[in-house]
């Protein structure tokens, strides 16, 4: 190992490590336990992921399915892999051979062929639903409304091959001036509600680096972060 490399272990070995000390310390302050730090390496190397893995971190989450889908076959850890992006349904197919949970399921006709695609390869998939509530949400960024939402996840909970574990949302961007205990407190409530008719679907994948605090406040049970265990990432390519 060169000194580069050496240094890039401690880097995320010191990040990592505070970012497990957040969670611990907001779980203590707001009585809450079990929950998973899912690191977003988007863009980043697969020498990142390796150090990752030797560091025991098993959750990676990924928005784009072709960079998703390399990693995935030149690694051999046993990651749990999170797609967190949006979906296009002609990279579906590829989605779900990569994909053990998909948190951004956000419309009903996406069930289908998500659902074809994992019982062609008779594979289960945990499903979050993509919920928006964020007013300054920009066009295009991912969400159902959620007076649509329980439709949906019927959708979901009917198809033999997904699982729906709960709820994700994305807080509005700090520069808003909303205050992001405002969305989470309604995600806490929409989470509520769909437990209502489906008591299994408990979990809230929610939280950021800016924002983790408040997420678990409101009974987040995964949180993602990147830059703040992986640095800026590069630039896309």
């Amino acid at each position: 190992m060169n000194a580069f490399q050496r240094l890039r272990v401690e880097d995320i070995s010191a990040n990592l490590r505070q970012a497990h000390e957040r969670i611990d310390a907001a779980c203590s302050d707001f009585g809450r336990e079990g929950v998973t730090l899912i690191v977003v390496t988007k863009t980043h190397p697969v020498s990142d992921l390796v150090i990752l893995s030797e560091l025991g971190v098993r959750d990676l989450g990924e928005n784009r399915d072709q960079e998703a889908r390399t990693k995935s076959v030149e690694l051999a850890q046993d990651f749990t892999w999170h797609m967190i992006g949006q979906i296009q349904r002609n990279k579906i197919n590829s989605i779900v051979r990569w994909a053990d949970v998909i948190h951004t399921c956000d419309r009903e006709e996406l069930v289908d062929p998500i659902e074809r695609s994992a019982a062609s390869i008779d594979k289960d998939l945990d499903i979050f639903i993509q919920v928006n509530v964020d007013p300054f949400a920009p066009a295009g960024r991912g969400g159902i409304h959620p007076q649509k939402m329980m439709p949906l996840a019927r959708r979901i909970a009917e198809a033999p091959h997904l699982r729906l574990r709960g709820l994700m949302a994305v807080a509005p961007h700090p520069s808003t001036g909303v205050d992001p205990e405002h969305a989470f407190s309604q995600v806490q409530q929409l989470s509520a509600q769909l437990q209502e008719q489906f008591p299994f679907a408990r979990d809230i994948s929610a939280g950021m680096s800016a924002d983790l605090e408040a997420a678990i406040k409101y009974g987040a049970t995964h949180v993602r972060l990147g830059s703040a265990i992986l640095g800026d990432r590069p630039p896309v390519q």
